[in-house]
């Protein structure tokens, strides 16, 4: 019962009220009162620590002041070390590789084996199987037949063979009618035959059928056009005023493709400047088309 009855005291006392008068100390005139009572003044006290404490602990957390405490880094300051750290382990793997590659190419200069001869072959090593360098069967009749058929590959007479053989079966048409001013001489650097028509603005066609392959402006031959046709056959016309066609176009034989010019700083009046190829060499229209 001691117990209980001490603790309702103790109660009673925190609850008591206790007057806080201010007085004139000359005249006793009483400036300022207030009424407390033991737990007010305990509740006040605890509630300003607090908030003393929040706004301590505010200032520390939310400005540059945490600095200032030992052992309390700043996050910029953790952001340069891990960057250093990354940049000095990047420098440390590129000085071991230089290093391994200066070995290496001491070792190769002084005739011994690599750092990479010098380790041994992991688990999934497979040893290559020797290499027989022996002539097959099947290797030796190949050879044999390739041989037979290039033995004559480099004679003119069996290229001029070819040559025939493909253009008699392809009937060319006169790409102009009129008088040959210059012929075929490759001996003088002109592969082609100059072709002079009695009429102004006379259409150039397609000696054969095929595509063409270009058109364009050159300084030397002025308007150029090339026709590619079956048989590795390539026909030229050059020195023209106007082209009719363009690059893939796809033509026929007598199809106006150009008109006569004399365009070009090679040129030596209005003509037809025209040339016929066969696997990179030049051959003789005359031979093949009457103009």
């Amino acid at each position: 019962m001691d117990k209980p009855e001490k603790k309702e005291k103790i109660i009673k006392r925190l609850r008591n009220k206790y007057r806080l008068v201010v007085l004139n100390s000359v005249t006793f005139a009483e400036r300022f009162s207030v009424e407390l009572s033991p737990l007010n003044v305990i509740a006040v006290v605890g509630a300003t620590f607090f908030l003393c404490a929040a706004i301590f602990i505010s200032i520390i957390v939310f400005t540059p002041i945490k600095e200032l405490i030992p052992g309390y880094s700043d996050n910029s300051l953790k952001e340069r070390v891990i960057n250093t750290a990354i940049k000095a382990d990047s420098l440390q793997e590129e000085l071991r590789k230089r290093e391994f590659y200066v070995s290496n190419l001491l070792n190769i200069l002084q005739g011994n084996p690599t750092q990479e001869e010098l380790q041994e072959p992991g688990e999934n090593y497979i040893k290559p199987k020797s290499i027989d360098f022996r002539r097959s069967k099947e290797d030796s009749i190949l050879r044999a037949k390739i041989e037979s058929e290039e033995r004559y590959s480099v004679s003119t007479v069996r290229s001029d063979n070819t040559k025939e053989k493909v253009l008699s079966h392809m009937a060319l048409f006169a790409p102009i009618r009129g008088s040959v001013t210059d012929s075929f001489d490759p001996e003088n650097g002109h592969f082609g035959t100059d072709v002079v028509s009695p009429l102004k603005n006379e259409a150039i066609k397609s000696v054969y059928e095929g595509m063409v392959i270009f058109a364009s402006w050159t300084s030397d031959y002025g308007f150029v056009i090339q026709v590619q046709h079956k048989n590795d056959l390539i026909s030229v016309y050059k020195h023209n005023s106007v082209l009719l066609k363009t690059v893939g176009d796809a033509v026929s034989a007598g199809d106006a493709i150009a008109i006569m010019g004399n365009t070009g700083e090679l040129t030596t009046g209005p003509h037809l400047h025209f040339e016929i190829w066969h696997k990179g060499e030049p051959i003789n229209p005359e031979n093949y088309i009457v103009f």
